[in-house]
């Protein structure tokens, strides 16, 4: 039983109308037509794909600007060209009630209501066994593609909300108003039906896809796999499992809408969910992406060699780690904002003009993130200078693929691990491609006042002094006529890393620290040219043992994803769901001091904002409209 009114319901509120139900086009001989032929409910078909959210937009995908991972500065009313999308007013905490940013569930303030989205996969599901032209198999598997949709709509909406209505089958026209006025359902009920959605889903996709030109993007099985184990990851994390800060929040009879009793085999399903997605992936070919180079073109050392591994996970279009690439979710414009002005010789304020903003602006917080090249945190390396990290010291010839020979630069920026330089550009820093491939003559940043990777105009820099270079496909290339060329990709909604970070995590909250655990973070770490775990902390940390507590590899694994994940929009939801984000989003946002030319006075941290997070905003604010129009909805806590 789904709800009050029996097993089977459907949403009943939609933006910008005053109606209760609507849950047909306006024109019904067009739903009829639409499944008269193939060709018709093939449109039909990609319309139900056309609802996914745009992952590699900033406009359209909560996690790339909502939290702390990248900052612009403020105000930026007066910006010509580029400026921050909205939504990034979450991240300064003004999410309101009267006009949600990023409203998934009417649509509103660049979101895409979920809930439209979830109707015309019921009307695809309804109709589609009317198609006369359509082999067997081709219609069952058009019909796992929807099915998937429809769990993953669910899914995105319980993400971001919480507790949702279950929308399984549209009500007919003739429902009245106590039939079509929904009510949200309990966590573990959402869980539950996406899941089932998904089961039922699998087994009538193909493995891979057979027509590269035509279809890729669309749903296969290990896509189907690796999403439901994510969403498994979901359900047994501390947000999900047991939230007994929730016990308040309760639905109309007193039930609870997280369960109160914390359930570790939930963790175990997990578990089980992310081994058969990494085999299903194995034997369909994926595996974690290796940067091959054309040996005459790229002059790579190992060290540039293992930066190229980590940027092009990313941004090298259907490599082999990919599960799932978004095709409706080119990633173009999100690499203009990433990019900084590379060469003095090109005009800058033409540069910036023409596409190349150098505006996706990580704080000191993230750069902090990462390990040192010894493979642990930076405030445990034994023999690393965390406390001095803010001074400054001048590159040597043996930092030459890292930092510019001669040039003053933080302290933070030496002895990092490849990852911090692939993810990073900095003061200093060395950065491989955008016209130059030979590691003898490569670009570098400089990034103080009125240098050309600095603040050198009024309204596209970096406000932090770091750049996003992980998200920059290495062949752009900003011409000298001041236009910047892009190799766009799709985004990489999940990817192989992303499965064994998952696997190492669930087996630690299963059992504890074991060698299975450690073999799938250190394949990760492998990649990035680390040490194991168990083999780095003993040697460097000032915590040898860390690793050997339950606890203590939680807060390793943990670290690992989030460097490993950085810049994909994995971050945001990861500390919600580990129920981090009130003290790791609580901290404050600070930055260089980019107005300084003399570097002992630019490496300054500066103030940028104060951040908070506090328990309300795990979850988005249901619309004010919405709870008018349907009296049964109840927003979430603390709105």
């Amino acid at each position: 039983m789904k709800n009050s009114f029996g097993p089977l319901f459907i949403v009943v509120f939609f933006a910008g109308s005053c109606n209760y139900l609507d849950i047909v086009p306006d024109n019904i001989a067009t739903v009829d037509n639409a499944f008269k032929l193939r060709s018709q409910a093939e449109k039909y078909l990609f319309t139900c794909y056309s609802y996914l959210p745009k992952h590699a937009h900033t406009g359209n995908n909560p996690a790339l600007l909502s939290g702390d991972e990248v900052w612009f500065y403020y105000p930026y009313k007066n910006i010509p060209v580029f400026r921050p999308p909205e939504n990034w007013e979450i991240a300064r905490d003004n999410q309101n009630i009267l006009n949600p940013y990023l409203n998934f569930w009417d649509g509103y303030k660049g979101g895409i209501s979920m809930f439209q989205a979830i109707r015309d996969c019921n009307i695809f599901l309804d109709n589609i066994d009317k198609v006369p032209d359509m082999t067997s198999r081709e219609r069952a598997r058009w019909t796992a593609e929807v099915k998937f949709l429809k769990a993953y709509y669910h899914w995105f909406l319980l993400r971001m909300y919480g507790p949702i209505p279950i929308i399984d089958q549209n009500l007919p026209v003739s429902s009245d108003i106590t039939e079509v006025q929904v009510i949200r359902q309990p966590v573990d009920e959402c869980f539950s039906y996406i899941v089932d959605l998904l089961d039922a889903s699998a087994d009538d996709l193909p493995e891979t896809i057979l027509n590269p030109v035509s279809e890729m993007g669309r749903i296969t099985k290990p896509i189907v796999l690796a999403i439901k184990a994510r969403i498994l990851m979901n359900a047994a994390s501390p947000l999900f499992n047991g939230n007994t800060d929730y016990s308040f929040f309760t639905n109309a009879e007193g039930e609870p809408f997280f369960n109160q009793q914390y359930q570790p085999e939930k963790w175990q399903k997990a578990a089980d969910a992310c081994l058969d997605a990494i085999e299903a992936s194995h034997a369909t070919g994926h595996k974690l992406y290796y940067f091959r180079p054309l040996v005459d073109v790229y002059n790579l050392g190992p060290e540039l060699q293992t930066q190229m591994n980590i940027r092009n996970t990313l941004a090298e279009k259907w490599n082999s780690e990919i599960i799932w690439g978004s095709t409706n979710s080119m990633a173009s414009e999100i690499q203009a904002q990433a990019q900084a002005i590379l060469d003095p010789s090109v005009g800058v304020t033409g540069a910036k003009t023409t596409g190349a903003h150098a505006m996706y602006a990580p704080p000191i917080k993230i750069a902090e993130m990462y390990y040192t090249a010894n493979g642990v945190p930076i405030d445990e390396d034994r023999t690393w200078d965390y406390h001095n990290r803010y001074e400054i010291d001048t590159a040597s010839l043996e930092d030459s693929l890292y930092i510019y020979p001669g040039y003053e630069t933080a302290k933070l920026n030496f002895d990092r691990e490849e990852r911090f330089y692939a993810g990073l550009g900095f003061d200093g820093g060395v950065w491989y491609g955008q016209g130059k491939y030979d590691q003898e003559d490569l670009y570098h940043l400089e990034g103080r006042l009125g240098s050309y990777s600095g603040k050198s105009r009024g309204d596209q820099y970096s406000i932090t002094g770091y750049f996003a270079k992980k998200l920059v496909n290495f062949l752009n290339v900003i011409q000298t006529d001041a236009t910047y060329q892009v190799q766009s990709y799709p985004w990489p909604i999940i990817r192989l890393a992303d499965l064994y970070l998952y696997y190492a995590e669930a087996l630690n909250e299963v059992g504890g620290p074991s060698p299975e655990s450690l073999k799938w973070i250190n394949m990760v770490r492998e990649r990035a040219g680390l040490t194991p775990v168990e083999e780095a902390w003993p040697a460097h940390s000032n915590n040898p043992e860390k690793f050997t507590s339950q606890e203590g590899l939680r807060e390793i694994i943990h670290q690992e994803r989030l460097i490993e994940m950085a810049f994909e929009g994995g971050r945001y939801w990861d500390l919600r769901r580990w129920k981090e984000a009130e003290r790791t989003l609580s901290q404050p946002i600070t930055g260089w001091d980019i107005n300084q030319e003399n570097p002992i006075y630019y490496y300054q941290p500066v103030l940028l904002f104060n951040q908070s997070f506090e328990m309300k905003d795990y979850f988005w604010p249901i619309r004010e409209h919405d709870l008018i129009v349907n009296k049964k909805l109840i927003q979430n806590p603390g709105w």
